[in-house]
């Protein structure tokens, strides 16, 4: 986002009174007039509420572009561990990539570091039980989040979708990656579009906090988290979106953040079936005259998914907003960019059996210097998509029209039962 101005700077809307430089004022009862504080605070404060999570400065953060770029960055700190390992991903294949990674974390375990591994029982439902007995025998604490219980039968609506690597407290890895061979890619077979963050410095320490509750979730024992302070030597603000079920943090972010756009607002979303109210948010900034522009999967491996978003495309056309669809192989990517500088990274998709019905986890960041090279990624990854006019739009055949209510009339009982 754009510098946040200071009330100083402008013009207050309604009751400042003539030459007050502090803007307006607020009254309690039985108390003094209290002037407003600047609008960076009050943005922090909302940023705060939304997310229930305190700002932390001090951080370094550097972008990871799909999985030929993460995987060897993080299979390079799985190595370097000299402590402890967390892992945590909804999608844990048997296949090359997830031999790769078993085999980093059982290394490690060998040697002496605490290695904890956390996976999705229904993510990784097609991995078979020989896979996580050779981790543990290797000396790695594993645990299944949600396996069908008798007791609690209902929780099997409520996955893990959080993707986490942090090594040692001090350097942490999260976003939309899963463990795979799609994310890999190979010679024939072109890697998924995604998006990752490394993060070192303090910020580390809360994402090792927030595995180490769902750990405990997933009937782990309580993790002694106790290490020398990471060092708070880097120049990036961040905050942890740790999002359970039905508390949309994450939503809330994103609705804050469509009301403060200035300039630009830049979506990238794999399985963008955004809840009605969002949608009126995006449609909001865009007929104010900010760039709303959305980037979609062409084609998707939740088809259902897709069709039944794009039946809501014409209300955000007709609003302004620019629709995008990837032409590449699959987008699985869920970012947020900001006016080149405020971002939001991890595993929220944009729809409510995301927001609403699982385990997030996102990290939003502050300032350019990640946030620009955001922008500048979403921008590329517009070479290699369609956009989607609202005259083409209006002109497609009655067939796909037909798929597209067909999708959204599927969904619509689920829809209505995750949204909120």
């Amino acid at each position: 986002m754009s510098r946040v101005p200071d009330p100083r700077d402008v013009a207050s809307a309604g009751s400042a009174a003539p030459g007050h430089p502090r803007g307006p004022a607020r009254r309690a009862p039985g108390r003094r007039i209290l002037p407003w504080p600047p609008l960076d605070r009050l943005l922090q404060r909302a940023l705060g509420r939304a997310t229930e999570a305190p700002v932390i400065p001090g951080n370094r953060a550097a972008l990871l572009v799909d999985g030929p770029v993460a995987y060897p960055a993080m299979l390079a700190l799985i190595a370097g561990a000299k402590r402890r390992v967390h892992f945590e991903n909804y999608i844990f294949r048997p296949d090359r990539t997830g031999r790769r990674f078993a085999e980093a974390l059982a290394a490690r375990a060998r040697a002496g570091v605490e290695v904890r591994v956390l996976y999705d029982w229904f993510g990784s439902l097609s991995t078979p039980p020989s896979f996580w007995a050779a981790l543990r025998d290797a000396g790695c604490e594993v645990r299944p989040f949600g396996p069908p219980s008798l007791r609690r039968p209902l929780d099997l609506l409520r996955r893990d979708h959080r993707k986490l690597l942090v090594v040692d407290g001090d350097t942490a890895v999260l976003g939309g990656l899963c463990i795979g061979d799609e994310w890999a890619g190979g010679p024939d077979s072109p890697c998924w579009r995604d998006t990752a963050v490394r993060l070192d410095g303090p910020i580390a320490r809360a994402l090792d906090r927030s595995f180490a509750r769902l750990w405990r979730r997933a009937g782990g024992g309580v993790i002694d988290l106790d290490a020398p302070p990471c060092p708070a030597d880097g120049t990036v603000t961040a905050r942890v979106v740790d999002g359970p079920p039905t508390h949309a943090r994450a939503y809330r972010v994103y609705q804050l953040i469509a009301a403060l756009a200035e300039r630009s607002l830049y979506v990238t979303g794999a399985y963008p079936l955004a809840p009605a109210s969002l949608r009126r948010a995006l449609a909001s900034a865009a007929r104010t005259g900010v760039d709303v522009r959305i980037l979609a999967p062409g084609r998707s491996d939740l088809p259902i998914l897709n069709q039944a978003a794009r039946a809501h495309y014409t209300a955000l056309l007709r609003a302004g907003v620019r629709i995008y669809e990837w032409t590449g192989p699959m987008l699985h990517a869920k970012t947020v960019v900001a006016d080149g500088n405020w971002a939001l990274i991890g595993s929220s998709n944009l729809n409510p059996f995301s927001l609403w019905g699982s385990y997030e986890l996102d990290v939003e960041i502050q300032g350019p210097e990640l946030a620009s090279a955001l922008e500048r990624q979403f921008l590329a990854d517009l070479d290699s998509a369609r956009e989607i006019t609202l005259e083409a739009w209006r002109r497609r055949p009655a067939r796909q029209r037909w798929i597209e209510r067909l999708g959204a009339a599927l969904l619509w009982l689920p829809y209505k039962l995750y949204s909120g």
